[in-house]
């Protein structure tokens, strides 16, 4: 059996089956079976945004699937982007529109009044088994005043991280994957899945 990936974001697909790598479980892009499925992400929260799109994931396909919702919360912004980092510009989705967006709002903004933090919440549904498991994970740092590095996708060139001194842009995939708010949520999601005996 297969878990299907709620998600037609290819970095963030490839993420997710690095960080499950030691769990030998075989994930599948939803577009793989299902193309013309249809993953609405309008709730308020990381967590209901997530547990949707595993839903509508396993529906659409009829196997078990996995969800997440993640973004950027600025205490200078009040939290935002927040849920709607990834369309924080307007649609279509464009990291560069986003990125000159966020440097926008935060012109004039001092170094040390711009704390802000990647949250991830994962989710796991299967219908058959009737399980559904959320669990979350953050990442604390500091929005930069110009982009740094070449690597990650979103906010990673922005997003300062103190004790290594660089951005995110600028680690490697396996540094991120120790760090990150996705890395954390799926760690904590998997362990969770392993706890409940889920044997795909």
């Amino acid at each position: 059996m297969r878990i299907v990936v709620a998600s037609r974001n290819r970095h963030k697909v490839a993420e997710i089956a690095l960080l499950w790598a030691e769990h030998g479980w075989t994930l599948v892009p939803v577009d793989a079976l299902a193309p013309g499925a249809e993953l609405h992400e309008d709730e308020p929260t990381f967590e209901e945004n997530a547990l949707a799109k595993a839903r509508q994931a396993a529906a659409a396909t009829g196997l078990p699937a996995v969800g997440d919702d993640s973004g950027l919360e600025v205490d200078a912004l009040g939290g935002a982007p927040g849920v709607r980092s990834a369309r924080y510009a307007g649609d279509p989705c464009d990291d560069g529109r986003n990125n000159a967006k966020l440097l926008a709002a935060l012109r004039g903004v001092p170094e040390a009044e711009r704390q802000a933090r990647y949250r991830c919440a994962a989710a796991f549904v299967d219908p058959a088994r009737g399980l559904e498991l959320v669990r979350t994970g953050a990442c604390d740092g500091r929005i930069l005043e110009t982009p740094r590095g070449n690597g990650g996708f979103g906010y990673d060139p922005l997003f300062w991280l103190a004790a290594l001194g660089r951005t995110m842009a600028e680690i490697s995939v396996d540094a991120k994957n120790l760090l990150s708010h996705r890395a954390a949520a799926f760690s904590a999601l998997g362990a969770a899945l392993k706890a409940a005996k889920f044997v795909v």
